[in-house]
């Protein structure tokens, strides 16, 4: 690419003085989003349940010369969204332009396997812990006066798979429904809401799909 072409979709698309949140942005998508968003210019917080990596993470966008900070935080705990958003809010003094959920897990089984508690714990993080945290974020998101919401969804919550996700696939439908309904209803406060819908990427997540073939989607 020129350079020409590249100072002018930098150009197009500068995010300097914005702020942004990233939930899980240490690997995977979430790694690849805190970069692209440094990368034009705004200023990134995300977070991780594992402290180690994140500060490895820290420390290779500090050496690239992007603004990000981190913290600490497992979005399944209603509690630790809370200090999350608290210190966002610290952070960028009551203002958020760009909130991005992007945690997600899986544990694929067939749908008879699953139990209880593995019902609970998916949805909670894949789900939950996404609508609470816009609920946290929404007073920050209306300060901004330009505010976005991105909800990582995923190919499996928009058509059928043979794929044994089926709790997952609930989860990911949910987030499609939730940003539709957001789009909606904080229309009114300038606040943008969207989900992308990825196919099978790889990254960790991926990894445990691994023998679970055929990867074939099924429309309704």
């Amino acid at each position: 690419m020129a350079e020409a072409e590249i100072g002018n979709r930098e150009s197009r698309w500068s995010l300097q003085g914005m702020t942004a949140l990233v939930t899980g942005g240490t690997k995977g998508i979430g790694y690849a989003v805190v970069e692209e968003l440094a990368s034009l210019g705004a200023s990134v917080h995300t977070c991780s349940r594992d402290e180690a990596q994140l500060n490895v993470c820290l420390h290779e966008w500090k050496t690239k010369g992007f603004r990000v900070t981190g913290s600490v935080c497992d979005v399944a705990s209603q509690a630790q969204r809370e200090e999350l958003i608290s210190t966002v809010s610290s952070l960028f003094n009551g203002k958020l332009n760009i909130l991005i959920n992007n945690v997600g897990t899986n544990t694929p089984k067939q749908t008879i396997e699953y139990t209880v508690e593995d019902f609970s714990f998916l949805m909670c993080t894949n789900l939950e812990s996404a609508y609470h945290m816009c609920q946290l974020a929404y007073p920050l998101l209306k300060a901004s006066r330009v505010g976005s919401i991105v909800f990582v969804s995923s190919v499996a919550g928009v058509v059928g798979l043979t794929l044994p996700v089926s709790i997952y696939a609930a989860a990911k439908g949910g987030l499609n429904q939730l940003a539709k309904n957001l789009a909606c209803e904080w229309a009114k406060d300038n606040i943008r809401s969207n989900s992308i819908a990825p196919w099978v990427i790889k990254t960790r997540l991926a990894e445990t799909l691994k023998g679970t073939k055929p990867l074939k989607p099924h429309k309704e």
